[in-house]
């Protein structure tokens, strides 16, 4: 009689600690409820947290050694808008503050926000394209200062907010477009 209470306390323990750790991992992750789908899935969001920290870990590592500060990012052409005659902004100004770039595999946005760029990228699920962009980021000399991940399905929406160098000579267009060309990495037709 003890045995099977005993075994029954741990299946409930079990099907409790599957509960935490599905309510923990973003659902485009788990493909079906079973326990080998919710650990398999797990295993996968951890694996790609894991890439996230030892990018950012590296990039640490070599802020640290380099005696001189980092270069700053190539900047961004951050126009202040200035009214026309008519008391109107003229329209192409604006659009240096923010610029679209959008395809069939994604939509990317960048927008000037005082001295920082909001970059929101929006598509499906690609497993390791949080760390193609940040590889990206990188290779520009911007440096990360937020990084927030939502999910639904199999759609995933990545918001960066990336702080802007003095000498930064990027558009935003330009930027928007080395982050879609990302998306085009290691895809086969």
């Amino acid at each position: 009689m003890s045995h099977i209470a005993v075994e029954r306390n741990r299946r409930r323990q079990m099907n409790e600690h599957l509960k935490v750790l599905r309510s923990l991992t973003p659902s485009f992750y788990i493909k079906r409820g079973d326990q080998a789908s919710i650990i398999g899935g797990a295993i996968e969001f951890i694996k790609e947290l894991h890439q996230v920290l030892q990018s950012l870990e590296a990039k640490k590592r070599r802020k640290s050694l380099s005696p001189s500060p980092t270069p700053s990012p190539r900047p961004l052409l951050q126009v202040t808008p200035s009214p026309t005659s008519n008391n109107t902004y003229d329209s192409d100004i604006v659009k240096e503050l923010g610029a679209c770039c959008n395809s069939p595999v994604a939509d990317v946005e960048a927008k000037i926000s005082g001295s920082n760029v909001l970059l929101r990228t929006l598509s499906k699920r690609i497993p390791g394209q949080v760390i193609k962009i940040i590889t990206v980021l990188e290779k520009l000399a911007f440096e990360i200062l937020h990084l927030n991940i939502s999910s639904m399905e199999d759609t995933v929406l990545y918001s960066f907010v990336i702080k802007i160098g003095f000498d930064c000579q990027l558009s935003v267009e330009e930027l928007a477009l080395e982050v879609q060309q990302s998306f085009y990495q290691d895809i086969t037709y």
